[in-house]
């Protein structure tokens, strides 16, 4: 499975929220250069992912793995793609 394949980003936050804002901007190019798209989740629409969340966000998730809170770690979010690429076979 490529990385275009795969589940999306998912991008936890809130509509009102600076650090959101902050790290999907710096989310964007890296998501588009590895033909990921990024899905937005309001927590503040789910009393459940509110209760989860709540002051944690924005929250970055890739294939089931929180990978970074409050800031973008672009260390991180390159790890998890890279581990999603296929093995070549020799």
């Amino acid at each position: 499975m490529t990385p275009a394949e795969g589940a999306p980003f998912i991008l936890y936050g809130r509509a009102w929220c600076h650090l959101c804002e902050d790290m999907r901007a710096e989310l964007e190019p890296i998501a588009a250069r590895h033909g990921v798209a990024i899905e937005w989740i309001d927590i503040d629409e789910d009393p459940l992912l509110e209760a989860r969340y709540d002051e944690r966000v924005p929250v970055l998730v890739l294939d089931g793995v929180e990978l970074c809170q409050y800031r973008l770690d672009a260390a991180a979010v390159h790890a998890a793609l890279q581990s999603r690429r296929p093995i070549a076979a020799p």
